[in-house]
């Protein structure tokens, strides 16, 4: 029998409205079932480029643009790289005598909340850019009340 200590999280539902989802993916984080890759390829950062402005900037040498994808889907950001197909047909001249250079291939994923739009991508110079903006809708923007 697998003793489960309550986390945080479950703690925290009585106290907030609309947020069962995040806690769920928090606590998966955090699910024994669930493999954590150990490895941090390809590195990463994440800045602040405005007010609600944020690039996600993923250090990519040796792939083009034809060898990433993407992709938004619901509340997840993934950057991956797409197999290239081999051929048995390459020119024989071009035979590699030593393969110091490994073509390593990735899947990357990033949680982004349900206001941010990811507003596009740009690979430049091993660098892929993708750039993200947080949009408040109207009616969660801060309003005077008149008192009547």
């Amino acid at each position: 029998m697998i003793h489960r200590v309550p986390s945080i999280f479950n703690n925290l539902r009585p106290l907030t409205i609309g947020f069962d989802n995040v806690f769920d993916h928090f606590e998966s984080l955090f699910d024994e079932d669930l493999k954590i890759p150990s490895h941090n390829y390809p590195p990463y950062d994440i800045k602040k480029v405005g007010e609600d402005k944020y690039n996600i900037e993923v250090a990519l040498a040796g792939f083009n643009k034809n060898n990433i994808e993407v992709v938004s889907k619901e509340n997840t950001l993934t950057v991956k790289s797409k197999k290239e197909e081999t051929s048995d047909k390459k020119d024989k001249k071009d035979e590699v005598l030593h393969k110091g250079i490994s073509k390593r291939y990735f899947e990357r994923s990033w949680t982004i909340a349900e206001d941010v739009k990811v507003n596009g991508a740009e690979l430049k110079d091993g660098l892929l850019t993708v750039s993200l903006e947080r949009i408040i809708p109207e009616e969660k923007k801060a309003k005077t009340i008149d008192i009547k």
